[in-house]
């Protein structure tokens, strides 16, 4: 049976996508004092030039990969890639033949073509460092977290449908999710489904995690942290199972992120319900102080007046970014400290995903995603996650 892709209402223009992308990149690169940009890292080389490469096995796709120089002088951009087809039209880049940059030859060649300038980069090999060193490379994360930060109209859309994708290949899995079924037979439904609706790519290891009511239960870290998230097994659910659900597929690059909390084959109880609804709690309290202006550690703030305390498991935090990376700032409540989330100010366009994980230890937890962006009187709500199981209208 053939599945029709999404509908969309919403306009966007991939040109003009790739456009306001590069002059954004270009002008952090101006502020600071850059001249070169050498990006290896996937994500970067599609948000620098539209580049995309097919999917592939990972160990292939770390040996093939595509290589971007973006240059502060506005000229267009050289890719050097094995996917020339995947290099769109509008920034007119100069599109060469892929490198192998595992190999010192490979990295000299590259070291060669490179213009003059100060040079940053972001994800070298090991060949390209040595190649590289008599330029010392700057660090580029700075110059594409200036430019990416806050999403332009074009990215905001791509990300909308990215999360529309995903919750709606969820939301026909789910009824999947019961005792005897292994986690793997739901990965594969979820993955086709996907790509029927109009995916583009698949970026997480979709997540079925059994969670236990303790951390000692295991499994744990060496630190005493409960481990998540761990990787799919053909483990068969059972009935009362608590499962923590991740999933992230990608549209022209942009990433959604979807979590949830389910028990399957069992009617939600009251612990269940009452996490659900701490979880609920804490989330609308920071959506309450959200707008343009305010601190990342008034965010913490807020959820903490809510919660009582730190309403996340240690090793995780209260939000962060997403776009061309999964992750990416701006990262709320990390191990960073309050001073970090004091120097995070909200703008228009950010976006976010608010993910406490309410965890009491002995009685089990509540995990889930909501992915917002920033407008310019408050925010927009991107994901739209159903409480009903646990009686909770929202």
């Amino acid at each position: 049976m053939t599945v029709a892709p999404l509908a969309f209402a919403g306009p966007l223009d991939r040109a003009r996508l790739c456009r306001d992308r590069h002059d954004r990149l270009v002008d952090a690169m101006r502020q600071q004092d850059l001249e070169v940009l050498l990006l290896l890292g996937q994500s970067n080389v599609l948000y620098a030039t539209g580049a995309r490469m097919p999917s592939r096995d990972q160990s292939e796709a770390l040996h093939r990969r595509a290589v971007a120089v973006v240059r502060a002088d506005g000229a267009p951009p050289i890719v050097w890639t094995w996917a020339p087809d995947g290099v769109p039209d509008a920034l007119g880049v100069d599109v060469r033949g892929g490198l192998e940059l595992e190999w010192d030859e490979g990295a000299a060649q590259l070291a060669a073509s490179l213009p003059a300038g100060r040079l940053a980069a972001d994800d070298l090999t090991m060949p390209c460092w040595r190649a590289l060193a008599p330029r010392q490379p700057a660090d580029a994360s700075t110059a594409l977290t200036a430019a990416k930060i806050v999403k332009t109209d074009d990215e905001l859309e791509c990300i909308r449908r990215a999360q529309a994708i995903n919750e709606a290949a969820i939301a026909d899995v789910a009824p999947l999710a019961q005792p005897g079924v292994p986690a793997t037979e739901i990965s594969g439904h979820f993955l086709r489904r996907i790509l029927e609706l109009g995916a583009t790519g698949n970026t997480v290891d979709p997540v079925w995690q059994v969670i236990p009511p303790s951390i000692a239960a295991g499994p744990y870290t060496v630190t005493g942290d409960l481990v998540f998230p761990t990787v799919t097994t053909d483990r068969r659910f059972a009935a009362g199972d608590v499962v923590f659900v991740d999933t992230g597929m990608h549209y022209e690059g942009y990433q959604s992120d979807y979590g949830h909390t389910w028990v399957v084959g069992a009617d939600v109880d009251d612990r269940h319900r009452e996490h659900a609804r701490r979880w609920v709690d804490t989330v609308d309290a920071v959506l309450e102080v959200m707008k343009p202006g305010v601190t990342a550690r008034d965010l913490t703030r807020a959820a903490g007046e809510v919660y009582g305390r730190r309403p996340w498991l240690a090793h995780l935090y209260l939000a962060h970014g997403t776009g061309t990376d999964s992750a990416e700032m701006p990262y709320v409540g990390t191990d960073l400290g309050d001073d970090f989330d004091g120097s995070v100010v909200l703008a228009p366009g950010m976006v976010l995903v608010l993910e406490p994980v309410i965890w009491e230890d002995g009685r089990g937890g509540f995990r889930a995603e909501d992915m917002v962006a920033v407008t310019e009187d408050g925010y927009e709500r991107l994901s739209h996650l159903p409480f009903e199981a646990y009686g909770i209208d929202r």
